[in-house]
């Protein structure tokens, strides 16, 4: 994986590179129907669509363009057919700009129509779309044209990019594809990338980039939509398609990633973790200018597949346009991307595998080394259960401040309770202020509240930290009357281990997005506050800045880059995820914080998909634990169990 200085470094060389681009070249039409404006037509008795607004895009082989514009590379060559309509004339105009060769795009005047795909939209849903463009039949002269720009492009590139992407494109002719091949195989010294739903097999000497359904229709396999496929599935067939055209293959998988495929064996680069809405329209353009780029400025496949897919999540951000990634936007990303790690292990418990006769689940193959001599530990739901419960906190306490006093009706009501129990299930694992981020935007979004009086993020992180502290408390009560006693809120064996921790001399540290007092003031309580020697670290007020993660990266700091000597366990993705960034060993404690004990697949699947090496249930084996971090033996553990 590229350090960041080094994906500085390429993407800056990418305005050396020269790209040619061959392929379906379409333009996407967006209409905003307003129907307020609707007249009844005095010929049909019919009711028009009237079009407030439109706007056009370069889809396909023209959204490629784009994107290659976008990452800065310096030639463009078009090599494409539009048909003598408007919509040739508006996606000519749309690709004209600097560092843009257009003068291979060739006009079609007879049986070719502009492929464009017309998107009407009512209140902010699409209708059926129109496509033109479905019946063209390339004509031997405008074929020749083709061939005569490629040939001409191939004495200025380092890389051509072949698209196909729709059905009735300059690739339905049996000659033009015949034609390429033989092009393709006469230059070994250019670099091909073909990005094709229907036709790798007609050019095998290329780099192939497909999707993971692509791949495995390409294999003869049908996929039900919606499905997903799994990873040794996908890496199988993907292994097959590589040796069958004797050339390297890179499949993408959406939010799981991508992989790299040569003679040589798979790769596997995970797929980003985006906040809120991912539109996927464009991305796949994305990845495969990103690709194409990269690997014409050096970059090995691996890392260039890397970069194209974090330059695909860039676009993926993007909603309802067909995006494209600058330098400066895949570099941001990349500063402070989080990954998806192991999907399909995350989904599959019944996968696990532990260590011997243990409860500790093995998830990669890195090992701990046998220096461990600093151990962050998470708070709540690590070591403390007093917060256990929030969700039962924060569901009525959104409810309350996207409704406010309205009584809607029934269903208004169920819509707002759907929407919140989805919002806080998927979004259970990030910071609280994240959260209160979204709940700003389903605030606005459902109307209910004026506008002058919807609050701040972090106006309603206080009101809910507020309610949470009202439960900590009554917990609290019991435990000074003695009621319950520490036990009763502390994870199976964190205390035991902690202690045996800091008898060996490690130094510990204690960490928490909660507010640094209540952290002290509730470790005091439960009696273990004296044995973090590194000190007790939270937010120290400011809730929009200091979250969990800011919390981690200030002890990095006191931990003084010895990552290799590092272990951070933890029950939350946030940990977990700063862990992996730099190399330590990340330990997922999947708790049951009602039960104390036990584990909860559902953390199993976020720690998983945070990063974690190792995952525990709880702490009772923590003489295990201690084995498998080959820590020095002690009077607590002996040489080996």
């Amino acid at each position: 994986m590229l350090s960041q200085d080094e994906l500085g470094a390429a993407l800056r060389k990418v305005s050396e590179v020269s790209v040619a681009v061959i392929g379906d070249f379409c333009l996407d039409a967006y209409w905003a129907i307003d129907r307020m404006a609707q007249e009844v037509s005095v010929e049909t008795g019919l009711k028009n669509e009237p079009v407030r607004r439109q706007r056009y895009a370069p889809g396909g082989a023209g959204n490629v363009v784009m994107n290659l514009a976008a990452l800065g590379v310096g030639e463009i060559y078009v090599i494409g057919v539009v048909g003598s309509d408007p919509f040739g004339r508006e996606l000519a105009q749309q690709m004209a700009q600097p560092g843009i060769d257009c003068s291979g795009l060739v006009t079609q005047a007879e049986k070719w129509d502009t492929h464009t795909y017309l998107k009407p939209c009512v209140d902010g849903t699409e209708l059926s779309r129109i496509d033109l463009g479905a019946f063209n039949a390339l004509s031997p002269s405008v074929e020749d044209a083709l061939f005569t720009s490629l040939n001409a492009a191939l004495e200025r590139v380092s890389a051509v990019l072949i698209n196909n992407q729709v059905s009735g494109g300059i690739h339905g002719s049996a000659s033009f594809r015949q034609r390429l091949g033989r092009t393709i195989d006469d230059h070994p010294g250019i670099l091909f990338v073909i990005d094709s739903r229907e036709f790798h097999g007609s050019y095998p000497n290329a780099i192939h980039k497909l999707n993971d359904r692509e791949a495995m229709q390409t294999c003869g396999i049908a996929v039900v939509p919606g499905d997903a496929i799994a990873l040794e599935e996908i890496v199988g067939h993907a292994m097959g398609l590589s040796s069958r055209w004797q050339a390297p293959l890179v499949v993408t998988r959406g939010e799981r990633g991508c992989l790299v495929c040569t003679k040589d064996g798979c790769w596997q680069s995970f797929g980003l973790l985006l906040p809120g809405q991912a539109d996927p329209v464009g991305a796949g353009d994305t990845f495969s200018s990103a690709l194409v780029a990269m690997i014409s400025t050096g970059a090995g496949l691996a890392d260039a597949a890397h970069v194209a897919n974090i330059a695909a999540a860039v676009t993926a951000q993007k909603l309802l346009e067909t995006g494209t990634a600058a330098p400066r936007e895949i570099l941001d990303l990349a500063s402070s991307a989080d990954y998806t790690y192991h999907p399909e292990l995350a989904k599959r418990p019944d996968r696990a595998q532990h260590t011997e006769g243990s409860e500790i689940e093995v998830v990669s193959e890195t090992m701990a080394v046998p220096n461990i001599r600093h151990v962050i530990f998470d708070h709540d739901g690590t070591i403390s259960t007093l917060r256990e419960g929030w969700e039962r906190i924060m569901q009525p306490m959104m409810m309350k401040a996207i409704l406010g006093s309205n009584a809607p009706g029934e269903t208004a009501f169920h819509s707002v309770k759907n929407r919140v129990a989805e919002f806080i299930e998927r979004t259970t694992g990030v910071q609280t202020i994240s959260q209160m981020a979204g709940l700003v935007d389903m605030v606005f979004e459902f109307g209910f509240i004026p506008k002058e009086k919807i609050l701040t993020a972090p106006e309603y992180k206080a009101i809910f930290n507020d309610e949470l502290l009202g439960i900590i408390n009554l917990r609290l009560a019991k435990l000074d009357r003695g009621e319950l006693d520490a036990t009763d809120f502390t994870i199976k064996g964190a205390v035991p281990f902690i202690r045996a921790l800091s008898e060996a001399g490690l130094r510990l540290y204690l960490a928490s997005g909660t507010d640094e007092e209540d952290v002290k003031r509730e470790a005091e309580r439960l009696g273990y506050a004296g044995l973090f020697n590194g000190g007790i670290h939270g937010s120290h007020g400011h809730v929009a800045r200091d979250a969990k993660r800011i919390v981690i990266e200030r002890i990095l700091n006191d931990v003084g880059g010895c990552f290799e000597q590092l272990a951070v366990f933890g029950d939350g993705p946030v940990e977990m995820r700063e862990a992996k960034k730099r190399g330590a060993f990340a330990i997922g404690v999947a708790s049951d914080e009602l039960r104390r004990f036990g584990i909860s697949y559902e953390k199993r699947r976020r720690l998983i998909r945070a990063g974690a090496d190792a995952l525990v249930p709880d702490l009772s084996q923590w003489q295990r634990v201690w084995q498998f971090l080959r820590l020095p033996p002690t009077k607590h553990v002996a040489p080996s169990i």
